[in-house]
C-alpha cells in the first residue's frame, strides 16, 4: 500500500513564516552645496520573494515599490518602480538605492514593497527623516552603517558611489556573528565657518538603554581639519563586542574637548560565541524582549527546536543546555532571531515555534522530541518536502517513507530524495537511510540494507560490495527513488 502524505496543515504553518515578504528599509539625511537629500537604501530577501524561470536555467525576482514622501499630511513626493533581481538558479537578496531632493523639515517616509509574482506578498514600512541642514552652523549628516565598501573603478557608474567609494547600506541595521567589523559612513558639515581649526571626531558603541547614555564599549578618535565638508569613511573591530541593542554615537569636539555636536544610530549585534562570559550575559540589555518571557524548561525547548537551523552551533547549544542558565539561553535565543529577522524578532520566533510544536507532536516517536527525530530535524531544516509517500507492504521491507523536494535551494539541487525507513517497527520510528541532497547521508547499499530479509536477491553475486536487489514483485523502492 502506497500512501501520498501532504501535511496540509504543517506546511502551510511553515511556508507562511518563512515566505512573508522581508525588505530592510533605511534612510539618512545628507546636505549638499544644491538641494539637500534623503537616501532610501533597499535590500530584499531573496528566500522571502517568489522566483520565476527566464528560461530553461535562470529564475529572477521582481518586487513592486511605492514610496510615499509626506510633510504632515501632504504627499511632496511619489515614486513607483520595479526592482528585479539578477539572474540566478537559486534565490539572490538584491537592493537598490534612491535619492530624494527635498527642503528642509520633517518627513514621513513610507515605503510599500509587493511581490509582483505574487502579489499577496507585501510589506511596509514608515521611518521618520529631519532635515534641518544651514549654510553657516556645524552640522552632521545621518550616520550611515555600512555592509560593504570599497574604492569605486574609474568610469564607474552607480547610485551606491559617492565620493569616489562603492557604499552599500547594512541591512536591518545588524552586525551578525561572522561580522567581524563595523563600518559607517558621516559628513560634517561647516566646520570651516564655525570652528576654523582643528577639532576631534569621537566615534563609540555604547549601550542601548531606554534612551540613556552608558560607559562605551569602544571608542576612538580622529583630528580633523576644518572644511565646508568633512566626509567621514571609518572602519573597526567589533569582534570582541557581545550580542545585544547599541548605539554608535558621533560627536565632534573643539581642542579643548568640549562636545559642540553628535548624531547617533541604533544597531543590533549577535555574537554567540561571547555569550557565555557572565559579563556579556550581565550587559545585555534584553529588558523587555521577548526570551525575558520564557522560563528555564521553554528556553530549553526552544534551543533544541533550532538545532537544525544553527548547525554551526551545535556545541554551544548543547553547552547552554547542559549547564541550563537562563540568562545565557535567553541571550543566545535573542541572538538567533533578531539575525533572522531584525525587526520582528519575535515574530519570527513564534512562527517558527508553532512549526517545531506541530512537528513536535506529528513526529514524536517516543525518543526525545518530534523534532529530534530524523524525519522531524528533516522537516525543520528544510521545511515541508513537495510530496511524502508512505509504503507499508513492500515485501521484506519494513515500513518506508520517501520524502521528495522539487526544489532544494540549499544545495541548488532539484528532485531531491530523502528516505526513512522504520527497521525497528516500533511507533513513528523512521530513520533516515539515505538521500540524494548533497551533505547528507549518502549510502550506495540502501537497497541492500532496506531489503535486509531477502540477503539472497541481491543483483549480481558480490554480496558485500553489491548496491541494487533484483526485481521482484512489489518491490519498488527504487523505481519511487529515481521517479
Amino acid at each position: 500500500m502506497k500512501k501520498i502524505i501532504l501535511l496540509w496543515s504543517l506546511s502551510l504553518v511553515f511556508l507562511n513564516a518563512v515566505r512573508a515578504l522581508d525588505v530592510s528599509v533605511s534612510c539618512a539625511a545628507f546636505a549638499s552645496p544644491t538641494q539637500n537629500y534623503v537616501e532610501v537604501s533597499l535590500h530584499v530577501v531573496g528566500q522571502t520573494v517568489e522566483f520565476v524561470p527566464v528560461d530553461t536555467v535562470l529564475k529572477q525576482a521582481s518586487v513592486a515599490f511605492l514610496i510615499l514622501i509626506k510633510k504632515g499630511e501632504r504627499v511632496v513626493r511619489v515614486d513607483k518602480f520595479i526592482l528585479n533581481s539578477p539572474t540566478s538558479t537559486y534565490p539572490l537578496n538584491f537592493i537598490d538605492l534612491k535619492r530624494y531632493g527635498l527642503e528642509n523639515g520633517k518627513y514621513q517616509i513610507e515605503v510599500t514593497a509587493t511581490d509582483v509574482n505574487k502579489p499577496e506578498n507585501t510589506a511596509q514600512s514608515e521611518t521618520e527623516v529631519r532635515l534641518f541642514f544651514s549654510k553657516e552652523k556645524l552640522q552632521q549628516s545621518d550616520i550611515q552603517l555600512l555592509a560593504s565598501f570599497r574604492k569605486a573603478a574609474p568610469g564607474e557608474k552607480s547610485p551606491f558611489i559617492k565620493n569616489g567609494y562603492y557604499l552599500e547600506s547594512l541591512p536591518f541595521g545588524f552586525y551578525g556573528k561572522n561580522a567581524g567589523s563595523l563600518e559607517f559612513y558621516h559628513e560634517i558639515y561647516n566646520s570651516d565657518k564655525a570652528i576654523g581649526e582643528d577639532f576631534m571626531v569621537t566615534y563609540k558603541v555604547e549601550k542601548a538603554q531606554n534612551g540613556e547614555s552608558s560607559n562605551p564599549i569602544l571608542v576612538g578618535h580622529k583630528r580633523r581639519k576644518p572644511a565646508p565638508v568633512d566626509v567621514l569613511l571609518i572602519q573597526f573591530d567589533i569582534s570582541q563586542v557581545p550580542s545585544g541593542n547599541y548605539r554608535l554615537v558621533v560627536e565632534v569636539r573643539d581642542k579643548t574637548r568640549a562636545l559642540l555636536s553628535k548624531k547617533s544610530v541604533f544597531f543590533q549585534r549577535s555574537n554567540p560565541y561571547l555569550n557565555l562570559d557572565p559579563e556579556a550575559v550581565a550587559q545585555a540589555g534584553l529588558e523587555g524582549e521577548f526570551v525575558n518571557e520564557l522560563d528555564t524548561a521553554e528556553l530549553v525547548y526552544a534551543l533544541r527546536a533550532i538545532a537544525p537551523l544553527a548547525e554551526q552551533d551545535a556545541e554551544l547549544i548543547n553547552l547552554l543546555v547542559k549547564e541550563s542558565k537562563p540568562e545565557a539561553m535567553r541571550l543566545y535565543l535573542f541572538s538567533f532571531w533578531a539575525k533572522e529577522n531584525p525587526t520582528r524578532p519575535r515574530e519570527a520566533y513564534e512562527s517558527f515555534m508553532a512549526v517545531a510544536r506541530h512537528a513536535d507532536e506529528f513526529f514524536k516517536s517516543g525518543f526525545g522530541y518530534g523534532f529530534e527525530t530524523d524525519r522531524g530535524y528533516t522537516y525543520i531544516k528544510y521545511g515541508a518536502p513537495s510530496e511524502i509517500i508512505r509504503v507499508e507492504d513492500d515485501p521484506a521491507a519494513p515500513p518506508y517513507e520517501i520524502w521528495t523536494y522539487n526544489d532544494f535551494p540549499v544545495t541548488r539541487q532539484s528532485n531531491v530524495k530523502f528516505l526513512f525507513y522504520n527497521p525497528s517497527l516500533s511507533t513513528n520510528n523512521f530513520v533516515l537511510l539515505h538521500s540524494t541532497a548533497r551533505g547528507e547521508v549518502n549510502n550506495p547499499r540502501w537497497e541492500i540494507q532496506l531489503y535486509g530479509q531477502s540477503p539472497n536477491e541481491i543483483e549480481g553475486s558480490d554480496y558485500f560490495g553489491g548496491t541494487r536487489m533484483m526485481d521482484n514483485m512489489g518491490r519498488r523502492a527504487r523505481r519511487l527513488m529515481e521517479e
